[in-house]
């Protein structure tokens, strides 16, 4: 008689997702339960992820709108710790149009003692906060500055009493183009507003009067309070490093230099600090998703000893039991995850159409998210699976 050897069946890829998906279609509520929390997580994760890289989208955008190639050079304080306030001398914007890489440059002059009001009923000390600035001719396109209403100052309006507004104080005064304004002691006639300025902010809560205007009607001495100067980008450093003393040759040391565009990069890097916060939030919530999954495949384990008995006493090997409750772990885990990106997606899909933004969700975020849930799915079954294949077939049969 020949010998006869047995052999254990063997499961396919498809029979053990088949045998996996049983625990979950016999118990759909809490297979949503403890998905939700694994969903929750990834999809934090998802959104966070792509709100930041949105919002980084949108500045990048801006900033190669608007262009990086801007410096603004103010006076600073003295070194000496005298009273006497430093001033830029009259011919600054000359002396800087001759620097070799500057195509565009310009200037401001702030007066201070200098009040605008809706009309004269108003008193002089109610200016809503409102400066009153002299402005040359090519400050728009300096600014990357744009006209809402009206149009900006010419050569023939700039020497009479006309002022532009800046788009806030267009709506603090209440005025339109073709309406009287009043400027110290003197009426002025709007003839435009600007439009919100991206890398000069200031300037929205500004009335700018022609240069000559300014000297023949407000007392200005003609010395400049702030310059903007344009060069390439590649140019930048090396203007830098000669504007002070190109500006103030006797004195390089009162003048400051700065980068508007510097700022809006450090507000976008500040956002990082909520950004890991919140990465961190979805990692807690990924945890105690994780924890609900293993809970529920305890449970499982718990209710399901006739099932594995059953299954063991009929030939099935520890190993295989093993598989089954593991890809139930994974399964379980896995429709999480991917509910969580579909949610995360569309999250930052919503936010960046409500902020006008380009909506930017990176591949690593959802597969990296997908990635975490097949390593929550494991460690989440990998104890409850183990323990499955522990059981004998007549202690699990003998379970009530």
């Amino acid at each position: 008689m020949s010998d006869v050897s047995l052999h254990p069946a063997r499961l396919g890829a498809r029979d053990v997702l088949r045998v996996g998906a049983v625990g979950l279609r016999t118990r759909p509520v809490r297979v949503f339960l403890s998905a939700l929390g694994i969903a929750i997580g990834i999809a934090t994760m998802v959104a966070v992820v792509g709100i930041s890289t949105s919002s980084k989208a949108d500045l990048m955008t801006k900033l190669a709108r608007l262009g990086t190639d801007m410096l603004t050079v103010e006076a600073g304080a003295p070194l000496d710790g005298g009273d006497g306030a430093p001033k830029l001398p009259k011919e600054a914007v000359e002396m800087v149009s001759r620097i070799g890489p500057v195509h565009k440059v310009s200037a401001i002059a702030l007066l201070k003692d200098t009040t605008i009001r809706r009309n004269e009923l108003v008193p002089a000390e109610r200016n809503g906060g409102i400066n009153v600035m002299a402005a040359d001719l090519d400050l728009l396109g300096a600014v990357s500055g744009g006209m809402a209403r009206g149009r900006w100052l010419t050569s023939a309006t700039a020497a009479y009493p006309t002022v532009v507004l800046g788009a806030s104080t267009a709506t603090r005064l209440g005025a339109s183009p073709g309406e009287l304004v009043w400027i110290g002691e003197d009426r002025f006639t709007v003839i435009g507003v600007m439009q919100p300025l991206e890398l000069s902010v200031d300037l929205d809560t500004a009335a700018f009067v022609g240069w000559e205007a300014a000297e023949k009607r407000l007392g200005f001495d003609g010395h400049p309070t702030r310059l903007y100067e344009r060069s390439n980008d590649e140019a930048v450093a090396s203007v830098r490093a000669v504007l002070t003393r190109t500006v103030n040759p006797q004195a390089p040391e009162t003048v400051q230099v700065s980068r508007p565009s510097d700022a809006l990069t450090a507000k976008e890097a500040a956002s990082g600090s909520l950004t890991g916060l919140m990465l961190g939030l979805g990692a807690v919530a990924l945890l105690v998703g994780g924890v609900g999954v293993a809970n529920t495949m305890v449970i499982s384990v718990l209710e399901r000893r006739q099932e594995i008995g059953l299954r063991r006493s009929m030939g099935a090997t520890r190993g295989q039991i093993r598989i089954q409750f593991l890809t139930e772990a994974l399964l379980l885990s896995g429709l999480g995850g991917v509910a969580g990106a579909l949610l995360g997606a569309l999250a930052t899909f919503g936010f960046a159409a409500v902020q006008g933004w380009p909506t930017v969700v990176p591949a690593w975020a959802l597969g990296g998210g997908l990635g975490a849930t097949v390593v929550i799915g494991m460690v989440a079954g990998l104890y409850p699976a183990v323990q499955a294949s522990r059981l004998s077939p007549t202690e699990a049969l003998s379970s009530s």
